[in-house]
């Protein structure tokens, strides 16, 4: 690891100027004093704390006091501050049991960061009312019980276990982080700390840019594009902890220069595409270990302090998307990140009134390299959203290879099944686990267990995003997490006005029974070939069109050509309760199958006019005729050759006079108009393909297949 010291190391530091900064108090007070409301409340919660911690100190509230001290003066914070770190100082070991018990032993953990964290802040704010023998009997106590074992545990030579893959990414970055913090603060009268202190600062960018281990199957922290694939909730808190070290540097290091990191300037970007904008409070996508009600708030906030080499622009349209984003969130609906409740949102929150009320952001992303996709119909809340994942399984990463959630009309309509506590055996039997997610399984087999522990050694990916107006597509390929049982297991999602289809193509290395998943978010019940799904004023139709049709009754042994359906029940996150997630599968055994779901997205739950769906078969194509309610018709077509069953012969299909080598092609006719060869159309869309002609004329033609829209 690159230890270089790249600025150099000051005399000391002045106190306070970790976190609660004189000049960030200073504005507070003015916006609490010029009525901001959200301010006033926010101070009105951390005083009452404050004022509760009194009678009750708890450790992990410290920065309460701490804030309170600095905002009024009032020498009972300080006081009751200096009796807890003075005790505190004295106390044998911070270290876990559990930890200390493995080989080599853990001296160091997640709670004993956190705690650094609030001592660190607690005496940075009462440095000046402490006598120089109190500083050094705190400073040394500190050092001693976390300062020490943290970066000693994950940074220091000759002591050091850890590297940067061990445990989920963000451990290191909290132990790292808050034992830099804490090294922080007490560097005046421990020079191994402040020395410790710089390592620790200076280590951040290889965090940032670790660029994986292909031995022990770790993939690299970012996506190049932007994003931490370990999950919305994991990604939030290992960056904050990460940003709060380099903050608490660059405001008690005046002028001091640190390497630029690029993925700062990008986490803007990335919370907020993964954010679903919703009347009440933000929705993002819980992939993985995370919950639907997390934000990347705290990151976001934390970024924008800190501009390093950005341009002027690059800070003002940066600025707008997080004002935007905060005031999506409801204070106090993430409990890790930064309401302005809570000391750290209280000072690092910036004027909201002026954000824009959408954000300058496409409305579709991809995250090629951790396999995660989004996009949506607008940025306006309680729009549709559709997130798609199939990138590597392992840690907080879950067996979820293809899978999708749809958010709709304020809520996650299709949605992934959550998660609970780790040492609950729901968690590794069941929420972890593919029957956990909107998957295909095969013989009734999902992800190999195993992948949970040691990754799977074939990411999944996601690939080929194209956002064209009313054609929106996205390719996941989950062969490799699912290669034990499949050897071609490839989900396209078709967006077309209201209707998402859901094309699989699959090949499994023996005959067998393919199923599909569903895990519906709302009331459900089978009506005639769909599975109608409610939620509140949300509702969809999930219609599956190929192989074929639902039963359309419970007579399912008069159809035995038609998917049957079976209803689960699973624990709910709360494991208080039930749900039902429903599967669909073929009667029959057979290798190779294309399966088409139409996800019918509905104005309301009252809606009767929705589009009609008509099976449509050719030579070596498949398709669909989807009639709109306006009378607009459009015409898909599924080539059966161009999913790689041919090597050297080519893939072309001739199909109602189109004459294409494409997988899909999509052809939409207006209202009035009967599609026919000699029809025009008014919008084509062709996905993987090199050449389109129609009646002798060539409509598109390049030497490498493309997915694009055509007019």
């Amino acid at each position: 690891m690159a230890l270089g010291c790249v600025f150099a190391m000051s005399a000391g530091i002045n106190h306070p100027s970790l976190l609660f900064t004189p000049e960030r108090v200073k504005s507070a007070k003015a916006r609490v004093e010029s009525g901001d409301s959200l301010m006033v409340k926010g101070w009105e919660n951390i005083r009452t704390i404050a004022e509760a911690q009194l009678a009750k100190p708890d450790i992990m509230k410290l920065e309460y006091m701490a804030l309170a001290w600095q905002m009024t003066g009032d020498r009972r914070y300080a006081e009751k501050l200096k009796e807890v770190l003075m005790r505190t100082a004295d106390t044998r070991s911070w270290a876990n049991s559990e930890m200390m018990a493995r080989n080599p032993a853990w001296r160091s953990e997640l709670q004993m960061a956190h705690r650094s964290f609030q001592v660190a802040v607690a005496y940075d704010a009462i440095y000046d009312t402490l006598s120089p023998a109190e500083r050094k009997h705190i400073a040394e106590g500190m050092w001693r019980l976390a300062g020490e074992p943290l970066l000693g545990d994950w940074l220091l030579e000759p002591t050091r276990i850890h590297s940067l893959n061990s445990m989920g990414h963000n451990w290191w970055t909290s132990c790292v982080g808050m034992g830099g913090l804490l090294a922080m603060a007490i560097g005046n009268e421990v020079p191994e700390a402040a020395d410790a202190a710089r390592k620790a600062v200076d280590a951040l960018p290889e965090w940032f840019g670790f660029a994986g281990d292909v031995i022990q199957r770790k993939p690299r922290t970012f996506d190049r594009d932007g994003g931490m694939y370990e999950s919305i909730n994991y990604a939030s808190f290992g960056i904050t902890e990460a940003l709060i070290l380099r903050q608490a540097w660059l405001n008690s290091h005046p002028g001091a220069k640190l390497p630029d990191i690029p993925q700062i300037r990008q986490l803007a970007s990335f919370f907020s595409h993964v954010a679903y904008p919703r009347t009440g409070i933000l929705h993002s996508i819980n992939f993985g270990d995370s919950h639907k009600n997390v934000t990347g708030e705290s990151s976001m906030l934390l970024a924008l302090a800190q501009p390093g080499n950005a341009g002027k622009k690059e800070m003002e349209k940066e600025a707008a998307i997080v004002g935007w984003y905060v005031g999506q969130v409801e204070p106090g609906q993430h409990r890790e990140g930064f309401p302005r409740t809570v000391p750290m949102g209280f000072l690092y929150t910036p004027d909201t009134s002026k954000a824009p009320a959408v954000p300058d952001l496409p409305k579709s992303h991809l995250w090629k390299d951790f396999g995660w996709a989004t996009m949506r119909d607008s940025w306006d809340k309680d729009a549709t959203m559709l997130a798609v994942k199939s990138g590597m399984t392992w840690n907080h990463s879950h067996a979820d290879a293809n899978s999708f959630i749809i958010f709709h009309k304020g809520v996650d309509i299709i949605k992934d099944a959550g998660n609970c506590s780790y040492g609950k055996p729901e968690y590794r039997n069941y929420f972890f686990q593919t029957e956990a997610h909107n998957v295909v399984r095969f013989n009734g087999q999902g992800q190999p267990r195993h992948q949970q522990y040691h990754g799977s050694m074939l990411p999944g990916e996601v690939t080929g995003l194209v956002d064209e107006g009313r054609f929106k597509y996205v390719l996941a390929n989950g062969t490799g997490p699912m290669s034990r049982w499949l050897s071609r297991n490839y989900r396209h999602f078709l967006w077309i006005d209201n209707v998402i289809y859901v094309v699989d193509d699959l090949e499994s290395h023996e005959p067998g029974r393919f199923e599909w998943l569903w895990h519906p978010g709302g009331d459900t019940r089978k009506r005639g070939y769909d599975l109608e799904v409610t939620n509140g004023d949300a509702a969809v139709l999930v219609r599956p069109v190929y192989p074929n049709y639902l039963a359309p009754s419970d007579y399912v042994h008069d159809y035995p050509q038609h998917l049957y359906w079976e209803t689960h029940e699973a624990p709910d996150e709360t494991l208080k309760g039930t749900e039902t997630y429903w599967s669909f599968h073929m009667p029959q055994t057979v290798d190779r199958v294309k399966g088409v779901t139409a996800v019918i997205l509905k104005d309301s739950v009252s809606q009767k006019s929705i589009p009609q769906i008509e099976r449509r078969e050719g030579k070596d194509w498949i398709g669909l005729r989807v009639t709109q309610p306006d009378g607009a018709v459009t015409d898909i077509y599924i080539n059966q050759l161009a999913d790689g069953r041919l090597m050297h012969l080519n893939s072309w299909i001739d199909a109602d006079g189109f004459s294409t080598d494409a997988y899909m092609l999509a052809v939409t006719y207006p209202a009035g108009v009967t599609p026919s060869p000699s029809a025009s159309p008014s919008d084509m869309f062709m996905v993987h393909g090199s050449s389109l002609r129609r009646s002798g004329k060539v409509l598109h033609s390049s030497l490498d297949k493309r997915t694009l829209r055509l007019k």
